[in-house]
């Protein structure tokens, strides 16, 4: 897992370096007043955002949010949603943003964005008993993933890795990671296509899967609010600000740790100046 980690580390920090030559603004604190903090977010995608056993919406990516209102003084509250009507919901004003293993890669100019903070990569996830070893065995194999995910986007007809893709038996789309596992169990597919960060979260809290060393691609996570819309990059610079100075004063490593049975890994943590 660590060599796998190195390997994306390289290729992830030049996207991020991109990323930060071309960004609007800068990453100082703004003033905005009492903040109605909505953030839509997908409440099948442990560890970054789920129900609880209390009924109650937690989460890496939800705590995170819920620790950069509290310094800014915001009203925070966390709507779920159906990731595929993500864009209409911020559109309408439904939520202020989308903070939820939000991957910034191949959605660069749709919204206006934080800086990255996590690292991540999409990756094939099989049962322990599987002949799959690589991405050349998915030829003739049912592959799933999340619709309206980064996966998704990098197998469609105008992705990456849409020559990978068109080698597939076929590839299917469900609502939410959850399920896409149970139809793995059930063997109705036979490797799940997902975030690195998932991929983590299933072998860490399972023993029937493994994740392949192979990954089809190196990506990052940020926050998304509406493109151009009014405070917009003020609100995006607040948040990268206030998550520096969480990891500045050892906040962010603590909220690793504490989802690190659940695969958070603070080597995976890329905010860091």
């Amino acid at each position: 897992m660590k060599k796998f980690l190195a390997m994306i580390a390289a290729a992830c920090l030049l996207c991020v370096g991109a990323f930060a030559l071309t960004a609007c603004g800068g990453n100082e604190k703004a003033d905005l007043g009492n903040v109605d903090f909505v953030v839509g977010f997908d409440a099948g995608y442990p560890p970054f955002g789920y129900m609880a056993d209390d009924g109650s919406y937690t989460g890496f990516d939800l705590e995170l949010a819920q620790e950069v209102c509290n310094r800014n003084g915001w009203t925070y509250s966390a709507t779920p949603i159906d990731w595929d009507a993500k864009d209409a919901q911020l559109e309408s004003g439904a939520i202020l943003c989308i903070w939820n293993g939000f991957t910034y890669e191949q959605r660069e100019d749709q919204y206006t964005w934080s800086k990255p903070y996590y690292r991540n990569a999409q990756v094939i996830v099989v049962k322990k008993d599987s002949d799959i070893k690589g991405v050349a065995d998915l030829e003739g194999k049912v592959v799933m993933t999340q619709k309206g995910s980064a996966a998704a986007a990098l197998l469609a007809e105008d992705g990456d890795c849409a020559d990978t893709a068109k080698t597939f038996k076929s590839l299917e789309q469900i609502g939410d990671y959850n399920s896409a596992f149970m139809n793995l169990d059930s063997g109705a597919v036979d490797a799940v296509i997902c975030d690195l960060s998932i991929a983590a979260y299933q072998t860490a809290t399972s023993d029937q899967y493994v994740m392949l060393e192979e990954a089809l691609n190196s990506e990052s996570y940020a926050v998304g609010f509406l493109l151009d819309g009014e405070n917009s990059q003020a609100l995006a610079d607040t948040v990268t600000a206030t998550l520096l100075d969480m990891y500045k004063d050892g906040t962010i490593e603590k909220l690793c740790e504490k989802y690190a049975d659940q695969g958070v890994d603070m080597a995976n943590w890329i905010l860091t100046e």
